[in-house]
C-alpha cells in the first residue's frame, strides 16, 4: 500500500494527460479523485498503524540498493498534510488554470509531484530519499516553466540548477556515508557511525564531510541561506496553486532531509546543532529583510517561506544544542513545519485569487482589490495572524516553543562567556518576529484597507458596480461564480480557501488538544522525550516574547514601511518602492559569474596548462626516446604538387639570371625549399595527432583505474 501511494499518483498523471486531451472536464475530475483516494489510503495505513500493525515495504534489489518505505507518526502526519494541500490546490486549479495553456502538461507533472513527494516522507532510508527527491525536482521544475515566458524560464532554469548541483553534491555525501557505515537505512545510521567512529575515530572528519555534502542538497531544496536563490524568483512566476505547494511542501522535503541528518547522523551534536542554528538564523533574518522590501504580493510571500525555514532551521539546531533535554525545540520544530505549510496553502490561494481578477501582483496595481470581499479578507487574515505568531493563533504555539527552546538553553548558559552570543540569537528571533508581522501587514492593508490610488493601476476602469474586476479574457458566463454567490470567484475556490483557512483557525483554538497532541505523536522521529508537563501559552513569562515582536512590527512598520518605503508619485498618492538595490542579488552577482565565468575560465586555464605539458613531452620524446629513423634520400622528393611548383619556379629563376639579373643573379632551389616546407607541415600534422591520442590515451586509462576502484571497493563492502 505505501508503493501504491507513492507510484499511484505518478500513473495517475499519465492517465490525467492522455484524458485531457478528450475531456478537461473529466481531466479535472479525475485529478480531484486521485488526490482524495491518497487521503483515503493515507487514513487507511494510518490507522493500521495506530492499531499497532507494522506497515513497511522494503524491495532490496530494486534500484541497486533497494527501496525502503515505512510509516510512523512523523510520516504520517506529513503525509496526510501533503496530500490534503494536494488536493485543495487540485480543486483551486480547475478555476486558476481554466484559461491557461498546456493545462494536460500541467496535471500531469502535478500529480506525478504529489507521488515523488509522499515517496520523500515515506522513505526509510536516505538513498530511497535521494531517488524521490530528484523524481521531484524534475516533476516541479514544469510548475516553474510553466508560462514559458523569459522571466519563467530563467527562474526555472535557477531552480533546475540549484536542483540538479545540489542532487549531486548530496549523492557524493550518501556515496561517502555508504563507505563509512555500509548502510543508509535511517533507524541503523546513528548505531553504524557511532560504532564506525568507536573503531577508527580519524573518520570523524569524513563523517562531517558527507553530513555537509547532504546538508546542500537538502538545504538547497529548502531554502536554507545561501541555497535560496530559487524561492524568491520561482514563486512569482508559478501557478499559484503550485506556488501554494512549493512553499508549503516541497520546502518541507529538504527540511525532512535535514531533520533525518541531524537526528540520525548526528544526534545531540552540539558542533553541528550550532551550525545549523546559525544557518537558520541568517535565513530567517534574510528572508523577513527581503520580505520587507519587496512589493509584489507572492514574492513577498516566497521570502516570507525563506524565513519562516529559517524558524524550522533554528529549532533543529537548538535540538542539537539542548541535548536530550530538547523536547521544546522538536515541539516547536513540528509545529512550526505543520504551521508553515498550511499558512503558505490559505496564503498562495488568497494571491491567487487576487491574480485571477487583476492578472497582476504588484501592489500598487491590487492595493484596494479585497475592500468589501469579506471571505477573501478573513482567510487571508487568519493565515496572516497565523504566521505572524500572534496569541491564539496556531503560528504563535510554534513560535513560542521555539524561543522557549532558546531561552532554556541561555539559562544553561548563564554567567559564561556564550551567554552574550544566545542574547543576541533571542534577539534576533523577535526582530525577525516583528519584520514578519511588519510586512503582512502591509499586504493586508495594501489590499484590504486602503483605496485604488487615482491611476495606480489599469485595471481601474474595468470594475463594475461591485467594485469586481472581471477577467478581460474569460468567456462570458463560463467562469461559474454565480453559484457560490461570490463574483471574484467560484464556489470551488471559495471551499478550498475557506477550508484552509478553517484547519489554521481550528488548530489556533485548540492547542492542547491538537497541536500538542501532534508533536507527541511525531516527536519520536526525532528521538524526542515527552514533556514533563504541558507549556502554558498564554502565561505571561510565554506571552512576553509575542508581546515584544507585536511591538517591534508596529515600528517597522509605521518608520520603515509607511515612512522609508513609500513616496509621494506625481498626482500626490501614496505608493509603495521597490528599494532594494538591484545589484545585489545573490544568483547575478555571485552564481552565475561563478559557474559561467569564472569556473570554466579557471578549468580552461589548468588544462591548457596541461595540454601544453603534454605536447612539450611528446616532443622531447620524439626527439629523443621516439625519434624516427628515417633512411637517407639522396634528394628531397615533397610530393607532386610541390614538385611541379618547384620546377617551374626555379625554371623562371634561370630565365630571370640570364636576363633581367643578369648582373645580381640569385640562385634559390624553390623545389628543395618547397619539399622541406611540406615536410614540416606533415611533421607539425603528426605531433598534433600524437598529441590529441595521448590525451585520449590519458583518460581511458584514468577511466579504467576509477571503475576499478569502484568494483574493488564494492566488493569489499558486499564481502563486509
Amino acid at each position: 500500500m505505501l508503493l501504491a501511494l507513492c507510484i499511484g499518483p505518478m500513473a495517475a498523471g499519465i492517465i490525467a494527460y492522455f484524458t485531457g486531451r478528450v475531456s478537461k472536464t473529466a481531466r479535472d475530475y479525475f485529478a480531484d479523485v486521485v488526490t482524495v483516494l491518497e487521503i483515503g489510503l493515507l487514513i487507511h495505513v494510518s490507522y493500521l498503524f495506530i492499531n499497532g500493525q507494522q506497515v513497511a515495504f522494503c524491495a532490496n534489489k530494486l534500484c541497486g540498493l533497494g527501496i525502503n518505505l515505512k510509516l510512523d507518526g512523523f510520516r504520517i502526519i506529513y503525509g496526510l498534510v501533503a496530500a490534503f494541500m494536494w488536493a485543495m490546490t487540485t480543486i483551486f486549479s480547475r478555476e486558476y488554470m481554466a484559461h491557461y495553456p498546456r493545462t494536460n502538461r500541467y496535471y500531469m507533472f502535478f500529480l506525478m509531484t504529489l507521488g515523488a513527494t509522499v515517496g520523500v516522507f515515506l522513505s526509510a532510508d536516505l538513498f530511497t530519499t535521494f531517488l524521490f527527491f530528484e523524481i521531484m525536482s524534475f516533476t516541479s521544475y514544469t510548475w516553474v516553466a510553466h508560462d514559458e515566458t523569459r522571466e519563467s524560464l530563467r527562474a526555472a532554469e535557477t531552480y533546475l540548477a540549484v536542483a540538479v548541483i545540489g542532487g549531486m553534491i548530496m549523492l557524493m555525501g550518501l556515496f561517502l556515508m555508504y563507505s563509512i557505515t555500509g548502510t543508509l537505512k535511517m533507524d541503523e545510521l546513528f548505531t553504524a557511525v557511532t560504532d564506525a567512529l568507536n573503531a577508527d575515530p580519524s573518520l570523524k572528519g569524513r563523517v562531517y564531510t558527507a553530513g555537509a555534502c547532504m546538508l546542500i542538497g537538502f538545504g538547497a531544496k529548502a531554502g536554507m541561506f545561501p541555497l535560496h536563490i530559487w524561492l524568491p524568483k520561482a514563486h512569482p512566476v508559478a501557478p499559484a496553486p503550485a506556488s501554494a505547494l512549493l512553499s508549503g511542501i516541497l520546502t518541507k522535503s529538504g527540511i525532512f532531509g535535514v531533520l533525518v541528518i541531524s537526528s540520525e547522523i548526528f544526534l545531540h551534536d552540539k558542533g553541528w546543532g550550532f551550525m545549523i542554528l546559525i544557518l537558520g538564523v541568517i535565513t530567517m533574518f534574510g528572508g523577513a529583510l527581503l520580505g520587507l522590501f519587496s512589493i509584489n504580493i507572492k514574492r513577498t510571500l516566497a521570502c516570507s517561506s525563506m524565513s519562516q525555514i529559517g524558524f524550522i532551521l533554528t529549532g533543529i539546531g537548538m535540538q542539537g544544542l539542548l541535548g536530550e533535554e530538547n523536547a521544546l525545540a522538536i515541539r516547536g520544530t513540528v509545529l512550526h513545519m505543520i504551521n508553515h505549510s498550511l499558512i503558505k496553502l490559505t496564503l498562495f490561494i488568497a494571491a491567487g485569487v487576487i491574480y485571477m481578477n487583476l492578472h497582476e501582483l504588484d501592489l500598487n496595481k491590487i492595493r484596494g482589490f479585497g475592500k468589501g470581499k469579506k471571505l477573501l479578507m478573513i482567510s487571508f487574515l487568519v493565515g496572516g495572524l497565523s504566521i505572524s505568531g500572534i496569541p491564539g493563533f496556531s503560528g504563535y504555539v510554534s513560535k513560542t516553543l521555539l524561543h522557549e527552546s532558546i531561552v532554556e538553553y541561555m539559562n544553561e548558559l548563564q554567567g559564561t562567556a556564550a551567554y552574550g552570543t544566545y542574547k543576541f540569537i533571542e534577539a534576533v528571533f523577535l526582530i525577525t518576529g516583528g519584520m514578519t508581522l511588519a510586512y503582512m501587514t502591509k499586504l493586508f492593508v495594501a489590499v484590504f484597507i486602503e483605496d485604488t490610488a487615482g491611476n495606480a493601476h489599469d485595471l481601474s476602469g474595468l470594475a463594475d458596480a461591485e467594485g469586481i474586476y472581471p477577467d478581460p479574457e474569460a468567456p462570458e458566463g463560463s467562469d461559474g461564480h454565480k453559484e457560490s454567490g461570490i463574483t471574484y470567484m467560484n464556489g470551488q475556490s471559495a471551499f478550498t480557501l475557506t477550508a484552509s483557512a478553517a484547519v489554521l483557525l481550528v488548530l489556533g483554538i485548540c492547542p492542547y488538544r491538537l497541536m500538542d497532541r501532534a508533536a507527541s505523536f511525531a516527536g519520536s522521529f526525532m528521538h524526542g522525550q515527552e514533556l514533563n508537563e504541558n507549556v502554558d501559552y498564554f502565561a505571561f513569562s510565554n506571552l512576553k516574547g509575542g508581546i515584544i515582536s507585536i511591538t517591534l512590527g508596529v515600528l517597522i512598520y509605521y518608520f520603515v514601511i509607511r515612512k522609508l518605503l513609500m513616496h509621494k508619485d506625481e498626482e500626490g498618492n501614496n505608493v509603495y518602492i521597490d528599494a532594494w538595490p538591484g545589484w545585489l542579488d545573490v544568483e547575478n552577482l555571485i552564481y552565475r559569474p561563478l559557474l559561467q565565468h569564472i569556473i570554466p575560465f579557471m578549468l580552461a586555464f589548468v588544462l591548457r596548462i596541461f595540454d601544453r605539458m603534454a605536447d612539450h613531452i611528446i616532443s622531447l620524446l620524439s626527439r629523443t626516446l621516439l625519434r624516427e629513423v628515417e633512411p637517407r634520400r639522396p634528394l628531397l622528393y615533397g610530393n607532386i604538387f610541390t614538385r611541379a611548383l618547384g620546377v617551374i619556379m626555379d625554371r623562371f629563376v634561370v630565365i630571370l639570371n640570364k636576363t633581367v639579373r643578369r648582373k645580381n643573379p640569385r640562385y634559390i632551389n624553390y623545389e628543395q625549399k618547397l619539399a622541406f616546407g611540406f615536410e614540416e607541415v606533415l611533421k607539425t600534422s603528426r605531433l598534433t595527432s600524437r598529441s590529441v591520442s595521448f590525451g585520449l590515451m590519458m583518460f581511458s586509462i584514468g577511466c579504467i583505474f576509477t571503475l576499478i576502484y569502484l568494483i574493488v571497493m564494492l566488493l569489499i563492502h558486499v564481502r563486509s
